[in-house]
């Protein structure tokens, strides 16, 4: 297990699980977590690797206490019913294990629970502190764990069903994290990922960039993380088309893989298949 990581053994023992948790060289953790230095550091959107891994930790850690009121206002509420349509996607039955992978403040946890009901176990790994801390202040029903996408600290073949929102285009690397989450699924596993997409239209594309590019960053100028909030523009600029993205599923061994376009283009919806 990596240093610096939760580790979590999950497994069946009747209706129940058995759990083990530790928490090993916090203080890295809480390094990372520290707010962003105002400096010529370069933007998340533009670097790789474990740089892009300790810039974005520490964005989501300076961003965590408007991160909820953000989602809201730039989704005008929607994401819920997003998460709540991908969740009905993955053909989850009372008692069943889940994952919610980059989970932040644990907004899957509601539709998850749904699904899985009060027998059911979901765990909610993010690799930024202060985010989880954040969902356990709201209530979040999951049982969060520290760790990293690109290293979880789940048993391999442990849950039946895996979802992200709006996490993969911050991962270190896309083809290590969907080779994980396939790991983790049971034979049989689904996975889904919800994300921002660029608009077929031409003319809903310029509508949303417009709107987008800038509306976005100046929200977040309210509260002073204007640099903060033009990752998630820029960021989806260079993310995976559909198609590429499918493309990676496909390669971490997925099958069945197929997308669902929401909110005119602008929010895509991938499914897959262990």
């Amino acid at each position: 297990m990596p240093r610096g990581v939760a580790a979590w053994e999950i497994s069946r023992a009747g209706t129940g699980f058995h759990k083990v948790l530790k928490l090993r060289n916090e203080r890295r953790y809480d390094r990372a977590d520290a707010p962003m230095a105002r400096d010529a550091t370069p933007a998340p959107w533009t670097v790789a690797g474990e740089e892009k891994q300790a810039y974005v930790r520490r964005l989501f850690a300076d961003i965590s206490p408007t991160y909820d009121l953000m989602n809201s206002a730039m989704s005008l509420r929607l994401h819920h019913r997003w998460r709540a349509f991908a969740v009905g996607l993955l053909d989850l039955k009372p008692g069943d294990a889940a994952a919610d992978i980059c989970c932040g403040t644990g907004d899957f946890a509601r539709p998850l629970r749904r699904a899985v009901g009060p027998s059911g176990r979901i765990v909610g790994v993010d690799f930024c502190r202060p985010m989880l801390e954040r969902g356990r202040k709201k209530g979040m029903r999951l049982q969060p764990a520290l760790g990293d996408a690109c290293r979880l600290p789940l048993r391999s073949a442990s849950v039946e069903c895996v979802t992200v929102g709006w996490g993969l285009r911050n991962v270190s690397d896309l083809s290590v994290a969907l080779r994980e989450i396939y790991r983790v699924l049971k034979p049989g596993g689904r996975f889904v990922t919800v994300d921002m997409a660029v608009p077929r239209s031409a003319a809903v594309r310029a509508a949303g960039g417009l709107l987008f590019h800038r509306l976005v960053p100046l929200l977040g100028g309210l509260f002073g993380k204007r640099e903060a909030y033009a990752y998630l523009p820029k960021s989806t600029d260079r993310f995976a088309t559909r198609e590429a993205l499918a493309d990676a599923l496909a390669a971490a061994g997925f099958e069945n893989v197929h997308w669902h376009d929401l909110f005119f283009g602008n929010i895509c919806v991938h499914r897959g298949d262990k």
